[in-house]
Formats: C-alpha cells, structure tokens, sequence
C-alpha cells in the first residue's frame, strides 16, 4: 500500500503527462511507447522509465521543491497550462482551455463536439469529451465510448510524434468498438472507424513501405447519411 507521499508523487506525475489518472493518454510509455497496464506504478512496468525524473529535470527542480495548491480531497488546483495537444507548457505561459471535466452530454451532442474538435485539430480535447461519455454511459454502450475515447488519444499520440503508442492505442480502440460493428449505435460508423483505425495504424508504422508520417487527417464518428 503507498503512503500518501507516494500517492501524491503518483498524481502529479497524471498531472504532468496530461489527464486524470484514468486518462488513457498516461497510458503510453513516452520512453518505449508501449502500453501500461499497471496504473498503481508510477514507472513503466516495461522499461522503468519514471515520467516524474523526466519532469523535473526539465523543470530544472526536484520533485518536491513546488508546494502545490490542493482542495480537501488532495487534488491540485493550480492546474499546469496546456498546449492544444493537451502537453504541458511551463507555468504562467498561455495554454489552450481543456474541455470541462465531468459533463453529461447526449450521444448526438458528444459525437457533434467530437468530430468539431477533431476536425480542428485537437484530438486531446476530443478524448476528454469521449471519456465524459464513457463515463457517464449505460453499461452495455461504455465499452464502445471507451473505445473512441482510445482512439483519440492514439490521434493525440502520433500528432506529438509517438508513432509506436498512437498505433497501438488505435489498434485497442478498434477492438473495443469491434462488437458494436453490425449495430452502430447512434449512427456511429463503427465498421469504417475499427478498418480506419487499424489502416492508420499500419501506416504509422516507421518500418512499414506504406508509412506516411504526420498525424492522420480526421475519421468520420458518423456516416454520411
């Protein structure tokens, strides 16, 4: 069990990656870009890598030498600025607003903001919305939303340039849609995102002829019709 230091230590390391703790975009190693799946470590159970060495050696401080503000529950209030892919920016310089955390929307109205925010070229933002919904749906639907929150984040991942966690968290967000292919809820194209998905990540593969670089452009949440 970790003291609350170590939980502490934990939840700014969330903090400086980007997200909450649940926010799938911490869960690609920026070290070896494969996927964590212990989320009580704060290193990758891969590599070892620790993202809060990485953070505070850029900062040029130790871990400890910034007092955060905190609410009752422990949670920082003077959250860190953020660019429009959602990485960090050194305090007091102009970030990009994130999303509202925590908002109750309708299918129709999650996939409108979606694809207007990935359209504008803020995957990161979108993930937020698609979590949201995630969060907030019926249990036979949260695998799917879980799934489109996942393939944002792998948009969010190969627009910053890591290829090898974008794909693979494009490759997990196409099989969590996958049983939703026949019904597509709320007109969600779901057979045309999953083969999206996964031809997108074929291409972001570096040692693949067919490798385009660059982020991809936008899917279609929904189809035309």
């Amino acid at each position: 069990m970790r003291s609350e230091g170590e939980e502490r230590h934990v939840q700014e390391s969330h903090e400086q990656q980007g997200g909450e703790p649940a926010c799938f975009l911490n869960q690609v190693c920026e070290e070896c870009g494969r996927v964590r799946e212990d989320a009580s470590r704060p290193d990758c159970e891969h590599c070892g890598h620790d993202p809060r060495a990485t953070a505070a050696a850029s900062a040029g401080t130790g871990s400890g030498s910034r007092r955060r503000d905190r609410d009752p529950e422990g949670k920082a209030r003077n959250a860190r600025p953020r660019d429009g892919l959602g990485r960090p920016l050194p305090y007091g310089e102009q970030g990009v607003p994130r999303q509202p955390e925590g908002v109750v929307r309708t299918p129709d109205r999650t996939l409108d903001e979606a694809q207007q925010l990935l359209d504008d070229g803020m995957p990161f933002h979108a993930h937020e919305v698609l979590e949201d919904a995630w969060k907030s749906a019926p249990e036979a639907e949260a695998p799917l939303w879980k799934g489109l929150a996942q393939l944002a984040v792998g948009i969010t991942h190969l627009a910053r340039g890591n290829t090898k966690g974008g794909a693979r968290l494009l490759l997990r967000g196409a099989e969590g849609i996958e049983p939703y292919r026949s019904s597509s809820p709320h007109g969600i194209d779901v057979a045309c995102l999953a083969d999206w998905a996964r031809t997108t990540a074929d291409g972001a593969d570096e040692t693949n002829p067919q490798h385009t670089g660059g982020p991809p452009a936008a899917p279609r949440l929904r189809g035309q019709g």
